[in-house]
């Protein structure tokens, strides 16, 4: 099971200020989605606090699968890789869409 390293941390810590040490999560977006983010609207607001770089990064965990798109509901998986389409050049949104279609049968 995955670790969160510092970079991890940061980013969570950019969308959920309010978790305290010490953090038990191995992911980032499930718990942010789930337990902090009030409901999609505030998940979006959250992530809109990324920087490219952020979207960049959970976009590598999620495509080498170290990041779980899929424990989040179809609609949180749309709005982060929408906005991963706004913020990050290329090609990654599109192969998450397809990653997530191919593995739970739901367009994003």
């Amino acid at each position: 099971m995955r670790k969160l390293d510092a970079r991890s941390l940061e980013i969570l810590r950019k969308l959920a200020p309010e978790i305290s040490e010490p953090v038990h999560y191995r992911s980032i977006l499930p718990p942010v989605s789930m337990h902090h983010a009030a409901d999609e609207e505030d998940f979006q607001e959250r992530l809109e606090r990324l920087s490219a770089e952020d979207f960049n990064y959970l976009a590598e965990k999620v495509l080498d699968k170290s990041e779980c798109l899929l424990c989040i509901s179809p609609e949180s998986a749309r709005i982060f890789v929408d906005l991963l389409g706004k913020k990050v050049p290329g090609d990654a949104a599109e192969r998450i869409r397809e990653l997530y279609k191919s593995s739970t049968g739901y367009e994003v």
